[in-house]
């Protein structure tokens, strides 16, 4: 039961790993731009679950009062949207760099890519 009481965790931990794994492991560029947006996502999960407060609501205040209403925190949802518009941007900008260094080298491999600029 404790597995379950913190399966973001465990899938944050799962997710980070392998988008890190597939950063440094692989040599294509595209695929470290995969493994970049991997590890941004778990991270998005790690933010959303911090701010989800167990029998929490959305911070809107009742007409009633505020007497016992507990709130969900909305700081982490809303620096989540901002980092994906930043993820988003990095990875068009991070293609955009491989479709240039593919013109130039003819490549998209890394090795090849420094074997390219040693024989230069």
């Amino acid at each position: 039961m404790d597995f379950l009481a913190h399966f973001n965790y465990w899938v944050f931990v799962v997710l980070m790993m392998a988008g890190f794994y597939t950063l440094i492991a692989r040599g294509n560029l595209i695929k470290k731009i995969v493994g970049l947006n991997i590890f941004q996502a778990s991270v998005f999960l790690l933010y959303i679950t911090m701010g989800k407060v167990t029998g929490g609501t959305a911070p809107i205040v009742p007409e009633g009062g505020t007497d016992g209403v507990i709130y969900s925190n909305p700081i982490p949802h809303v620096l989540i949207l901002t980092a994906i518009v930043v993820g988003v941007a990095t990875t068009a900008l991070g293609l955009a760099l491989i479709v240039r260094i593919n013109e130039a080298f003819g490549t998209i491999e890394e090795d090849e890519i420094q074997d390219a600029e040693a024989e230069q």
